[in-house]
């Protein structure tokens, strides 16, 4: 069943060695420059695609999110937001690229629609697909049912947090 197509490992494994080399950097110093550790609460929201981190019920960063996926930890499944439809248009953001890239590249994990999880082929996704969009930092909540994961995008700082 040869397709004429064949997936090169060791490309896909550069990519991802760059991407993941891309994410780390870029999250140490998103987290870095605007103090997300400690103290630090958050609220965001898939209706409008925004997430915004406060202190002491002080907002003082926001952002816009794109969702890359999600898991179901009770089927132990990864579900891609392009391939969930019933997901707010706006919080899809630009996600469908991710999967182009995968079919255009002949890659695994992204053009397919989900996959059994596995925590390393997640990271790998999540990680590809903040270098593809261009993303500034990853950020995932989670509940007892599933994992939510995001990229992070045009971060601000409030006006009055300077």
């Amino acid at each position: 069943m040869d397709n004429g197509s064949q997936h090169d490992h060791s490309e896909w494994e550069e990519v991802v060695h760059a991407a993941r080399e891309r994410a780390r950097l870029r999250q140490s110093l998103m987290v870095e420059r605007f103090g997300l550790s400690g103290d630090v609460q958050y609220h965001w929201s898939l209706d409008d695609a925004r997430i915004a981190w406060s202190r002491e019920e002080k907002v003082f960063l926001t952002g816009r999110l794109t969702l890359i996926g999600s898991v179901s930890l009770a089927q132990q499944t990864w579900l891609w937001s392009w391939a969930n439809e019933s997901l707010p248009r706006t919080v899809r953001g630009d996600i469908e690229r991710v999967r182009r890239f995968g079919e255009a590249n002949d890659y695994p994990v992204l053009p397919w629609s989900g996959f059994d999880y596995h925590p390393e082929l997640v990271a790998e996704a999540r990680m590809v697909a903040a270098s593809v969009l261009d993303a500034e930092g990853l950020w995932m909540d989670s509940t007892d049912e599933a994992q939510l994961h995001f990229l992070v995008h045009d971060l601000v700082l409030a006006a009055d947090s300077s």
